[in-house]
């Protein structure tokens, strides 16, 4: 059966089942392995020594899955906006929630603040926490030592007009040859859990902030995340 549809409408009906699959996302599913979660909590002291290694594959793994509704939401929101001009946000408040979010989320990571965060606004919206935290989750999901190591810097450069943010970690590295292709749509990256969306979705949205994202080495071993952001007027 043909479809006799305008380009216009087409496209809405695109929009009104994005929205669909983003509420069943943002409850269903999310409820659905939240549920999961805490049954795996009332587990705990009930299970032998082998059935606590597979509970802890079940917590993992179900913690992974929620983050994951989390950025698809996010990247969701960002797709359905009608209004897609960025503003001024505060960064330091931000960046400094974000780290204690994801410190709290990951108990086993050491995280350490240098310095202090710049009392500046730079050019983003309400998503740009979203930006920090799924840099900070990859600084370590992907990070094989024990415990991983990331450490969180930000400072200003007045004369080009950003605020520079550096994630570094001391995992494995990233080769030089997949830098560009880990920010792609789809990537997994280095193998890491997810479906490799969350570094898509910063680069979406550092690119609508008019910002940059790239990748160095961390010494003596890991990565370092670097983030700029165009200071507010």
């Amino acid at each position: 059966m043909s479809d006799d549809a305008t380009p216009e409408e087409r496209l809405k009906r695109q929009r009104d089942d994005l929205r669909l699959l983003n509420q069943v996302m943002r409850h269903d599913i999310r409820n659905d392995l939240q549920l999961v979660s805490a049954y795996a909590e009332l587990l705990d002291g009930h299970v032998d020594e082998e059935g606590e290694e597979y509970l802890d594959v079940i917590r993992e793994n179900t913690r992974s899955a929620v983050e994951l509704t989390t950025t698809v939401r996010d990247l969701a929101d960002v797709m359905l906006r009608e209004d897609a001009e960025p503003d001024s946000v505060s960064l330091a408040p931000v960046l400094s929630q974000q780290v204690e979010e994801v410190r709290s989320a990951y108990s086993q990571a050491v995280f350490t603040v240098e310095g202090s965060f710049p009392e500046k606004a730079v050019v983003a919206d309400e998503m740009l926490s979203s930006v920090f935290r799924n840099v900070l989750r990859n600084a370590v999901q992907h990070n094989d030592e024990t415990p991983p190591r990331v450490t969180v810097s930000a400072a200003v450069d007045e004369e080009d007009g950003v605020a520079e943010v550096r994630v570094a970690d001391d995992g494995p590295g990233i080769p030089e040859d997949q830098r560009e292709e880990v920010f792609g749509k789809g990537e997994k990256g280095l193998d890491s859990p997810g479906a490799g969306i969350g570094l898509y979705l910063v680069q979406s949205l550092v690119d609508l902030y008019d910002g940059d994202v790239w990748i160095e080495d961390n010494e003596p071993k890991g990565t370092v995340f670097v983030l700029t952001l165009p200071l507010a007027e």
